[in-house]
């Protein structure tokens, strides 16, 4: 038996039906019309968000990153609880567009085509410059457009977040320009006649150590300053990223964002003279919706192969890549996993929980102690607010999309 990771506590303490916003999986369900789904609990996303506010100093700015879950309905009711949205790619600029004024939407990643940037300069998005190279096209496209760009500098930190699941500072990467590059590219977009917005700045993600984004939080808002000193002009924004992460696995305890928002009052309260008057930024996606998403999926067969039994579900690693093990994971580890009508009951039997695609990585849980389940019975799999549906290769074997569905009414 390998152990499975904590069911996040809007569902741990349910017995009997599961329950997702105050109605039974089944009920879902049956309103879908079929497994698989993923159900997303608006009411947990908006007390994270509260929970977030309550937390962290008076006046810093809340931003979610659409890549964690850009379903249409979701996205419709986080916007207005948050100061910005942060985007990828023109599809997501296309979800986001009349959610809130362009000048609070911000594009980051790298490769952005021609078309892309220009599409977002000409609604008023900020772009997020990962290269010196962007920053030439940028200009040139908004003087061809005859906007002036919105842009902001990226910046890949000399420094990392410890023990986060994903670094992204600290090392040779194709995000962000390289801090000891990024005051001089600033100096050139003010000279140039840019409306510079200011400083994203993002060191790792999926974190469960505050003392390191504490840490990292500090030596970001140093490296700000050090920037902002060089380049001779004070960010009107200065994004510190995220990192905030939840915890998936067996051992992984809940992140203390009530001692990082403290230590981050104080860090701002001290900061350095060219950075009074800039505004400051979170920018968060996991942390707000991971653990409110729950992926329902149907058991089609049970078979026992060489003494183990399988468990075989109509859902797999097309609709949920990272809870097979395959989205950045180095040693295969269970998320929280339930038989959806024996919350809370012993398990009796340990076995495996594998999807419907032709492959061996296609594993959902293994070796997991559950509770009995047979033919048509439905297995929840939890964590699947954020990275499941868009993340996954649904394409795979051409086998159909699973259906998303928002618990307050909202449905695709």
């Amino acid at each position: 038996m390998k152990p499975i990771g904590p069911i996040p506590p809007e569902f741990a303490a349910q017995k009997g039906d599961l329950t997702i916003g105050g109605r039974r999986a089944a009920d879902w369900v049956a309103e879908a019309g079929a497994t698989p789904l993923f159900v997303y609990d608006m009411a947990a996303v908006s007390a994270r968000i509260a929970r977030l506010r309550a937390a962290m100093p008076k006046g810093l700015d809340v931003h979610y990153a659409v890549k964690a879950n850009p379903f249409a309905p979701l996205l419709a009711e986080i916007a207005p609880l948050v100061d910005g949205l942060d985007i990828a790619s023109t599809g997501e600029l296309a979800r986001v567009e009349g959610l809130m004024p362009s000048a609070r939407i911000s594009f980051a990643g790298p490769g952005k085509r021609d078309d892309e940037l220009a599409a977002a300069i000409g609604v008023g998005v900020t772009i997020n410059l990962e290269s010196e190279s962007e920053a030439t096209r940028a200009l040139a496209i908004g003087e061809r457009l005859g906007v002036t760009p919105r842009l902001a500098v990226r910046v890949n930190p000399d420094l990392e977040l410890r023990g986060s699941g994903m670094r992204m500072g600290g090392r040779a990467s194709p995000f962000g320009v390289d801090a000891d590059r990024a005051g001089a590219l600033v100096r050139r977009l003010i000279d140039v006649g840019a409306d510079w917005r200011g400083f994203h700045i993002f060191a790792g993600s999926q974190a469960l150590d505050a003392a390191a984004i504490i840490e990292t939080q500090a030596e970001t808002l140093a490296l700000a300053g050090r920037l902002a000193d060089e380049a001779g002009a004070s960010p009107p924004l200065v994004n510190l990223g995220g990192g905030f992460g939840v915890p998936h696995f067996a051992g992984d305890a809940a992140l203390d964002v009530e001692a990082i928002g403290a230590a981050l009052g104080v860090r701002l309260a001290a900061r350095a003279a060219v950075l009074a008057q800039s505004r400051f930024a979170i920018e968060l996606g996991r942390w707000l919706v991971a653990e409110a998403g729950v992926y329902l999926t149907r058991v089609i067969d049970r078979k026992v192969s060489h003494g183990e039994t399988f468990l075989v579900v109509d859902g797999g690693l097309h609709h949920q890549l990272a809870a097979s093990g395959n989205f950045g994971t180095v040693v295969r580890r269970n998320y929280p996993i339930a038989v959806a009508h024996r919350m809370g009951e012993a398990a009796d039997e340990d076995v495996n929980v594998v999807g419907c695609l032709c492959t061996p990585l296609d594993r959902l849980g293994d070796r997991v102690a559950l509770p009995h389940a047979g033919v048509g019975d439905v297995i929840a799999i939890f964590l699947a607010g954020a990275y499941g549906a868009s993340a996954s290769p649904a394409g795979f074997l051409s086998h159909p999309p699973a259906r998303e569905m928002l618990a307050r009414g909202r449905q695709s």
